[in-house]
């Protein structure tokens, strides 16, 4: 299978439920903004991937600097976090190879550990479908009516929340989300498509701790754990062999 890895960045969103006055990824956690504490995990386990960033075509907030990828792309994001794939997918159809992987990560989620993501890309490396990293469901699971009750207590037994990244093959992921599009159906993940054509991701145990920040507590929430992560992963990662990934020369930015 091809070594080369694509990493795939929405970050087009506008964040509206947090109540700022930009979106989520650039307001800042410890004078940093999340676009740019994302980045930076991303690149300590994967410094020779290519990255597609997608950014809202008028965005006037994102600064270059921020990256620190060698070879990276911005890509035009659309309304949905689909839609931004599917670009960045497009634009990179001339260089891809159908068994390049591409790992899809959310832009608001910076506190995805290095040993996460690499333990991801070794599993993904030799798994002919794909995965995700996600974590099983510790709270008891309760279904609505759709009047604020309880339905019914749902059993969490096999039940897993998913996270990112989530990797496929480019030309699994290209077709999942071209047949997902056509067929109609709603896609909220990357898996989520790739099940829609009878296939089943593989589920690869992921930190609790990958937040998704989401509403205004969790920009706190996530700061807390970038800085006990800090304090504990330096020692941890050094440990774990950085996985090769091919490269080319510059990209067109």
């Amino acid at each position: 299978m091809s070594t080369v890895l694509w990493l795939v960045v929405p970050a087009a969103g506008q964040g509206r439920r947090m109540g700022a006055d930009r979106p989520k990824q650039y307001l800042e956690i410890a004078g940093r903004p999340v676009l740019a504490c994302t980045l930076a995990r991303l690149y300590g386990a994967f410094p020779v991937a290519r990255l597609c960033l997608c950014l809202d075509p008028d965005d006037t907030h994102f600064d270059p600097a921020w990256v620190p990828f060698a070879e990276w792309r911005r890509v035009s994001g659309g309304n949905e976090r689909v839609d931004s794939v599917t670009q960045a997918l497009e634009a990179i159809a001339s260089e891809a190879a159908d068994d390049d992987l591409v790992l899809v990560h959310d832009v608001a989620r910076p506190c995805v550990t290095v040993a996460d993501l690499m333990r991801l890309h070794a599993a993904l490396a030799v798994d002919p479908v794909g995965g995700l990293l996600a974590a099983p469901a510790a709270d008891t699971m309760k279904r609505a009516d759709g009047a604020s009750r309880v339905a019914v207590t749902e059993p969490r037994a096999g039940l897993w929340h998913a996270l990112t990244p989530q990797g496929f093959r480019y030309g699994l992921l290209r077709r999942a989300l071209a047949a997902a599009a056509s067929a109609g159906i709603a896609v909220t993940d990357e898996a989520s498509a790739v099940e829609a054509l009878g296939l089943s991701p593989r589920l690869v145990s992921g930190r609790r701790d990958n937040l998704k920040i989401t509403h205004p507590e969790d920009l706190a929430l996530a700061g807390q754990i970038l800085a006990a992560q800090n304090m504990s992963e330096p020692a941890s990662a050094e440990t774990v062999s950085t996985p090769a990934v091919a490269g080319v020369g510059d990209m067109e930015r």
